[in-house]
């Protein structure tokens, strides 16, 4: 397949992932009565993976992530030369998805992206609970490691066929549940720019974690599920699937 193609496929699927996941946080979450609260962004979350997956899956292998690219990458089940185009383009899906949520978010009169935080990572007095930077580096990087298990193992070619998207999507849903309260939940470096770029300040000064730590749990969790399960399993690149 056209590898254009699949970098487009990211950079649609990483915006859809950024606007749809931190766009029910900044718009939704608590909306007067009827917010969807942190049950609600955690599962926003999962179905932006869960319905992308379905949707580019085919195309792309649906990343959305530069820790998973990384991360499928360290356990075999991605060519190491296409890291570099597919994070870039997750990178600019995110901003992208980012920017399209603040012009929405600016139709309130009184909307401050500063203020309201924007849905960005941060640790110490910037996590919503006030979480120390050591702290947030186990979490992220502990959630992103199993987050990669989980891929990898979905993904298995011995695996369920078609159920993927869902125990993906189902995933993420429950890392959000535990880790919102403590960074907000990133687990993915390209979701994190996003946000980070509109609030500047002190996301931009603490978004260096939120790409050194999930991008040390996705290359953690790749290798180790390569352990567990060395089995020949088909790579996650999208387009004709080759046999293992």
């Amino acid at each position: 397949m056209d590898n254009s193609r699949k970098l487009l496929a990211e950079l649609i699927g990483t915006f859809w992932l950024t606007f749809g996941g931190c766009g029910s946080a900044v718009l939704a979450a608590a909306f007067p009565e009827v917010g969807i609260g942190l049950l609600g962004v955690s599962l926003a979350f999962g179905l932006t993976v869960l319905t992308m997956a379905y949707a580019i899956g085919h195309v792309s292998g649906c990343h959305l992530n530069p820790a998973v690219t990384v991360g499928l990458a360290v356990g075999g089940r991605f060519p190491a030369s296409q890291i570099l185009p597919y994070v870039v383009a997750q990178v600019i899906g995110a901003i992208l998805g980012a920017f399209v949520l603040y012009l929405i978010a600016n139709g309130v009169p009184d909307f401050d992206a500063v203020a309201s935080g924007f849905a960005a990572n941060g640790y110490g007095t910037h996590s919503p609970g006030s979480y120390s930077l050591g702290a947030s580096l186990v979490a992220e990087v502990v959630l992103t490691m199993m987050f990669l298990f989980i891929i990898m193992g979905a993904t298995h070619g011995r695996a369920p066929v078609g159920f993927a998207p869902i125990a993906i999507g189902l995933g993420l849903t429950l890392i959000h549940l535990i880790s919102i309260p403590v960074t907000n939940t990133s687990v993915n470096p390209a979701r994190s720019t996003g946000p980070a770029l509109f609030v500047g300040g002190w996301a931009l000064g603490q978004l260096w974690l939120f790409w050194v730590a999930p991008l040390i749990g996705g290359a953690l969790g790749g290798a180790l599920y390569r352990f567990v399960s060395p089995d020949p399993a088909e790579p996650v690149v999208g387009g004709v699937r080759s046999k293992g």
